[in-house]
């Protein structure tokens, strides 16, 4: 049964990161990938509330649903990857090092806020 939930999940992530990359598109110009960023920074957020909410007490199904299946199908980690790369091959390698710093610094900075000031 928690397969089912990562399964469903994880499409329900997909589609929604997919979203945020075509409206990304229609309101952001430029090489730097908005839609990824904003994507991972939302699962992230989302990770961190649902874990902290969640430590010590029941809930493995939701876990299922919204760790593993939405927020692993929300974030991308290989996408990220694809399109820093891609910004090194053209020679943007100021925005590639940006995406690297503000990506990877942004959504740890969230998680670990989430877990020293939870929300209660």
């Amino acid at each position: 049964m928690k397969l089912l939930f990562v399964f469903i999940g994880g499409g329900l992530g997909s589609v929604s990161r997919y979203g945020i990359g075509i409206l990304a598109k229609q309101f952001f110009s430029g090489n730097f990938p908005l839609g990824t960023l904003f994507a991972n920074v939302i699962s992230c957020v989302i990770l961190g509330a649902v874990a902290v909410y969640y430590a010590g007490k029941d809930g493995e199904m939701t876990k299922a649903l919204m760790i593993a299946g939405f927020c692993g199908g929300l974030s991308t980690f290989s996408t990220f990857s694809y399109e820093t790369l891609d910004l090194f091959r053209n020679g943007s390698w100021f925005i590639a090092m940006m995406n690297i710093l503000i990506s990877t610094v942004a959504c740890i900075l969230i998680l670990w806020l989430i877990s020293k000031y939870p929300i209660k």
